[in-house]
């Protein structure tokens, strides 16, 4: 007999919420360093081969998003109204990921990812996958004809916004000053390829 259709999927995707969940709790009570793989995956119930089957690392289970945001940036391009804006549809999804990382409750796991090195490095190399992601959608749109290397610059900009928009005071307006500036410098890239 088989499962029907997404069953399958939806249980895997509820045994890796609750690998994450059982590991931010493990490591917000004992902190980061303190707790292994194996107890993470004891705690969760599954076998350590369970847990690396969802997650590459120890870092990437503090970043359960990590898939999920690197996805919402490329589909902003990707999936965008005909004729719409790059720009706009970019500041959109940068807005929703920084309302996710700002939420209540969140601020002890940002903490903790500025206090341990490994994982601030890993945010680093996640940010530059981003990136290069993005840079490659941007590349491969038809209506877009930019150069390899204004289409990583523009992503780079769009990945910092993000990170400069978490962190600030008031992150909605910090990611709408980010991004006049950003669409200024499009413009300009937009202009002088066609002069």
């Amino acid at each position: 007999m088989t499962e029907p259709p997404g069953r399958r999927e939806r249980k895997k995707a509820a045994t890796r919420q609750k690998i994450a969940d059982t590991a931010l709790r493990l490591f917000l009570e004992r902190g980061y360093e303190a707790v292994g793989i194996r107890e993470v995956a004891a705690e969760a119930d599954v076998a350590v081969t369970t847990l690396f089957s969802h997650f590459a690392s120890k870092e990437a289970l503090v970043f359960g998003q990590d898939a999920a945001f690197e996805k919402g940036l490329t589909e902003a391009v990707t999936d965008r109204a005909p004729h719409e804006p790059l720009i706009p549809a970019l500041r959109r999804e940068i807005h929703a990921m920084v309302r996710h990382c700002t939420a209540d409750g969140v601020a002890e796991i940002w903490r903790m990812i500025d206090e341990t090195p490994a994982l601030r490095e890993y945010e680093d190399s996640m940010r530059l996958r981003h990136a290069e992601s993005l840079a490659t959608a941007i590349a491969a749109d038809p209506g877009l004809s930019q150069s390899t290397t204004a289409c990583r610059t523009i992503a780079r900009f769009v990945i910092d916004a993000y990170s400069l928009g978490r962190e600030a005071a008031d992150p909605e307006t910090a990611v709408d000053e980010i991004f006049r500036m950003i669409d200024a410098a499009w413009e300009v890239t937009c202009r002088s390829l066609e002069g």
